[in-house]
């Protein structure tokens, strides 16, 4: 997995994870956050998805970890709420190095596609680890699996935008403890 981002971009990306439905997925993030994103990935997919989109969620964490380095300055935290036709929601996070992941979805076991819904929690437990996020993601409602998946990845991409951008107004970091 090669991983090439910058967090503060334009939104420009080229996604090839050898998972069609995650590439999509990744491309609306980087639009919506305007992170300029290249991620290109070959993985055991003939087996299934599941381990190239876990690994991708970890490389991508690790990407955003070390683009922020001591994270001074940043506002830290996050919040949108997204709608998608049909589908409502909202990510809500903490650039905090307390990595923790809160999902709180309906989506129903299956696929979209050809692709595993439940691979999308595994792509974030993997992402809020490496990063060292604390990340919570509600889905009001949704009825088209599609759609619901796709509100909260755009919702991510807004939140993690707010949450590192810069504040003049802060020295060092967002914290009385003076670290994060």
């Amino acid at each position: 997995i090669k991983v090439d981002l910058n967090i503060d971009g334009l939104g420009q990306y080229e996604v090839d994870t050898s998972v069609p439905f995650m590439d999509h997925m990744l491309s609306l993030m980087a639009k919506h956050g305007f992170f300029d994103l290249k991620i290109k990935a070959r993985g055991d997919t003939n087996v299934d998805s599941h381990h190239t989109v876990e690994d991708v969620g970890i490389c991508l964490g690790e990407g955003f970890k070390q683009a922020l380095g001591k994270k001074d300055g940043i506002v830290r935290y996050g919040n949108v709420s997204v709608p998608m036709v049909e589908a409502m929601a909202s990510v809500v996070l903490d650039i905090s190095d307390r990595p923790f992941l809160v999902y709180n979805s309906k989506l129903k076991k299956g696929k979209t596609g050809g692709f595993d819904t439940e691979l999308i929690w595994e792509f974030f437990r993997a992402f809020s680890s490496s990063a060292g996020i604390t990340l919570h993601i509600n889905v009001m409602y949704g009825k088209d699996t599609h759609h619901t998946i796709e509100a909260i990845f755009k919702a991510f991409g807004r939140a993690l935008d707010k949450a590192t951008t810069i504040d003049k107004r802060i020295e060092g970091v967002m914290s009385t403890k003076g670290k994060l």
